[in-house]
């Protein structure tokens, strides 16, 4: 313990001893989440900056906008931890020519990183499907189509089971008071009571054929195509609630993830809704 004039110079050293790297929360997300889990087309992981910079604190996000950037600035955030990749497809050049080099350009002139982490979260074991299943208030939750890549155990989807089985309709407006979503595209409604609930955030349509092979009875997704709700009448309970808002609870991961193996960070989740579809 340091008194006298002494004492700001050893809170000063404590503080120091206790910075974070940006390099040891993407060390702790991709432990979480190991790069190696991504779909082969997915680019996760640093998107830009310097991993040796101390985390002055870190934004959690969905997407990352001209308006998100901006957002980390004001908070004093040199870190930007969001789910969907900023860089997805190769750049030949960095200019103000779109929002994804505005915002790269933006990030790099004010010395804010970003990190993504993103299908490889997805297929983590306590990952973002994990997540929605919890939200949902599933039990026995498992993985719907388990896979092991490079020592790294994961998955795409997951299945669970409602403690009490619903009416079909009274599990949609369960579903959309969790989401707060005011319409839920479905299919025909099931003529049984849904207990086995599959799910999978974001654009999950190509894990319909295992949740029905999985038996389960309902199946919540993000995104599905017209042509594939036919033939599943009586089969499973479809329920697409929207990519964004299947996912919305991703920066709560993340928050957890890094206030567990990062102590001391500061984490702030973002205030904006970065949906770009509008419901009118």
């Amino acid at each position: 313990m340091c008194f006298g004039k002494n004492h700001y110079f050893c809170i000063s050293i404590i503080l120091k001893l206790e910075s974070v790297k940006i390099k040891e929360v993407l060390n702790a997300l991709e432990k979480f989440a190991p790069l190696p889990l991504q779909e082969s087309y997915d680019n996760a992981g640093l998107q830009v900056g310097l991993t040796e910079t101390e985390v002055s604190g870190a934004l959690l996000c969905l997407d990352v906008t001209e308006q998100v950037v901006d957002e980390a600035i004001e908070k004093g955030c040199n870190l930007i931890v969001s789910h969907h990749p900023l860089i997805f497809r190769a750049l030949k050049r960095v200019s103000d020519a779109n929002m994804v080099q505005r915002c790269l350009m933006k990030a790099i002139l004010n010395h804010v990183a970003i990190i993504s982490m993103h299908t490889n979260i997805d297929n983590a074991v306590g990952g973002v499907n994990f997540k929605i299943a919890e939200k949902m208030g599933l039990e026995n939750i498992s993985l719907l189509a388990p896979k092991m890549v490079e020592g790294a155990e994961g998955g795409s989807g997951v299945t669970g089971e409602l403690p009490v089985p619903m009416e079909a309709d009274d599990f949609i407006k369960m579903v959309k008071d969790t989401f707060q979503v005011k319409c839920v595209q479905a299919n025909q409604l099931l003529k049984r009571k849904v207990k086995k609930v599959a799910v999978c955030g974001g654009a999950g349509a190509f894990l319909l054929d295992d949740a029905v092979r999985a038996g389960a009875d309902a199946f919540v997704t993000g995104e599905m195509h017209y042509h594939e709700f036919f033939d599943h009448e009586q089969q499973v309970q479809i329920c697409v609630i929207g990519h964004y808002q299947s996912e919305q609870f991703t920066s709560e991961l993340f928050k957890s993830i890094i206030e567990e193996e990062c102590k001391g960070v500061r984490c702030c989740i973002t205030e904006l809704n970065t949906n770009p579809i509008v419901y009118l």
